[in-house]
């Protein structure tokens, strides 16, 4: 009966194998090295999708459905395993008859007897394993390619916020950045080459913007250029540059250098077929072995002082420098609460007629009532303002003053005429003019609007031109003052139609001695009059500068020999006297 039961129990430990492996889906198979033969199971088969149930199969049946390009490799790893009597392991592709291609895994043990030598092994299906370690092995890639991108983007975002996008050099933060790290180190030289470009807004008005991009550019490329390897160049901002040097060797070298970067500039730029004439002004700060946090600060004093002694030079910063700017910017800040108390007034200087000798008009020149020192004079204040940007408040100062005593002569029933308001280019381009002006209820032929800076007549920008018609509609004169310095030209006087134009005190003067200048006051004069426009020389000093310019065919005479400019209070008793002026 043992023999019945171990039979029994064997049988049933095959099935339960043989359900195991088809639950596992594993195929097994053996291959008889000796004869060739092959057996496979069912689920063999069913892997290959053969279609059949035959044990018994040729080497065909495997090598047939390898994938071409893993069939050499498969059978070389079986041969190697029989040549080295080792067990056998492979993986590779199979094509089943639809097409569908799947990746098997194959082991075997070798088995020796006397039927000969065996090899017995099994095979599943690991195509999901497979195609799933492909997707994580893509993912992997595409993620390290995403690293990789993300990285240069990275460096190229950092880039971008630390340079300049239209020269390429580095930015004021990047500038900030350096200029940290080397004013920590005590021990080093630094310098500073502040640099600004001259006129550069000139270039975009009457070139464009495109040539104004040529030549910040060309500018980037100059100034890198001409500094050396331990230097530092960054933009920052609009024309200005600056040029940071560390560990130089003498105050000669930073001279050599900035008068180099003078001398590239003189060269202009070329854009198109034109060659545009640019220069720069430098200012140059440096320390030695001391704290450089003003040095910024300090290479701008010496730019401001370069651009004031002429521009298109280096200048250097010194202690002197230093209070001087301090005690400007006193004045600037005294200034500025003095515009606010009302401390600018009008003193007035009378025009006369140059051949009735009556006054006809007179001009108001700003004085400050200062609270300490007095009646102050322009040049106390003017250049000050400027620097500051008040021009225009003070233009609107005067004018109110101008009403002010205006009024008060009114109403002392005084004959007054016409009062002639200097007037900056910056306040002429002011959109909200003449609404300001309406406000305060000017009335009609009683003032004339100056053009006090240099203003480009023939490129007048439209905004200024609108404000011009508008102030005529109002019944306030345009006149042009300094006429023969250069700056207006007949097209300009064309385009603005000013009712009269003041000749240049420069061109005045000489006229008693030179015959040259009689000519030219001459042709100015012949010019008006060919355009309808009145004529007034200022400048008058002398009775023979009267007479002359009375014969030259002038319309009106200013000038210290007509009358000195004076308060309004004397200009209220000059008013109610006899109006006509010995001259």
């Amino acid at each position: 009966m043992a023999p019945a039961r171990s039979e029994r129990d064997f049988q049933s430990i095959v099935r339960r194998l043989e359900l195991a492996l088809d639950a596992s889906q594993i195929g097994v198979w053996e291959h008889n090295i000796d004869t060739d033969e092959m057996l496979w199971d069912g689920q063999m088969h069913r892997l290959y999708a053969t279609g059949e149930t035959s044990r018994a199969v040729t080497p065909s049946h495997w090598l047939g459905a390898i994938h071409p390009c893993d069939k050499e490799r498969a059978a070389d790893e079986f041969r190697q395993a029989i040549a080295g009597k080792e067990n056998y392991s492979s993986q590779y592709r199979i094509i089943r008859p639809n097409g569908d291609v799947r990746y098997f895994r194959s082991r075997a043990h070798r088995y020796e007897d006397t039927t000969g030598i065996t090899y017995i092994g099994a095979e599943w299906d690991i195509t999901a394993d497979v195609l799933l370690s492909q997707e994580l092995s893509d993912q992997k890639t595409i993620a390290e390619a995403r690293a990789v991108a993300l990285e240069s983007s990275t460096a190229q975002i950092a880039h971008a916020a630390d340079h300049d996008y239209l020269t390429g050099l580095p930015n004021r933060r990047f500038f900030q950045k350096k200029f940290r790290e080397l004013s920590d180190n005590n021990k080093e030289r630094l310098a500073i080459l502040h640099i600004d470009l001259d006129y550069f807004k000139q270039v975009n008005d009457t070139a464009g913007h495109a040539a104004g991009d040529v030549v910040l550019k060309s500018a980037a490329h100059m100034i890198a250029s001409a500094v050396p390897e331990n230097g530092f160049v960054a933009r920052m901002g609009g024309d200005e540059f600056v040029v940071l040097l560390s560990d130089f060797g003498s105050l000669a070298e930073l001279e050599m250098v900035a008068q180099h970067i003078v001398r590239l500039m003189k060269q202009g730029v070329t854009f198109g077929e034109s060659l545009l004439q640019i220069s720069a002004s430098i200012g140059v700060a440096w320390v030695d072995d001391e704290s450089a946090t003003n040095l910024l600060a300090e290479s701008e004093m010496a730019l401001t002082r370069a651009k004031k002694q002429g521009r298109n030079r280096v200048e250097f910063f010194t202690p002197h420098l230093k209070a001087d700017f301090s005690r400007e910017r006193q004045v600037a800040e005294r200034a500025k609460s003095g515009l606010d108390r009302d401390e600018f007034i009008a003193y007035y200087q009378v025009q006369v007629d140059a051949r009735s000798k009556r006054i006809v008009g007179m001009e108001a020149l700003a004085r400050w009532q200062h609270p300490e020192r007095g009646i102050l004079q322009p040049i106390s204040f003017l250049n000050i303002l400027s620097s500051q940007g008040l021009l225009a408040e003070l233009d609107a100062a005067i004018l109110r003053a101008v009403l002010r005593d205006r009024q008060v002569w009114e109403k002392l029933g005084l004959k007054i005429p016409r009062i002639a308001v200097n007037t900056s280019a910056s306040r002429l381009s002011d959109p909200s003019l003449p609404e300001q002006l309406r406000a305060l209820h000017v009335t009609p032929n009683i003032l004339s609007f100056e053009l006090l800076e240099t203003v480009f007549l023939d490129e007048i920008e439209d905004g200024v031109l609108g404000n011009i018609v508008a102030l005529e509609q109002m019944g306030i004169d345009i006149e042009v003052d300094d006429f023969g310095s250069g700056h207006a030209s007949i097209i300009g006087l064309l385009k603005i139609k000013p009712k009269r134009l003041k000749i240049d005190r420069r061109l005045v003067t000489p006229i008693t001695t030179s015959r040259e200048q009689r000519v030219l006051v001459r042709s100015i004069v012949e010019i008006g009059k060919a355009l309808g426009i009145g004529v007034i020389a200022e400048g008058v000093e002398t009775s023979e500068h009267a007479k002359l310019l009375r014969r030259l065919g002038c319309d009106t005479l200013q000038g210290h020999t007509i009358a000195y400019p004076v308060s309004a209070d004397d200009m209220q008793i000059l008013l109610a006297n006899d109006q006509r002026i010995l001259v």
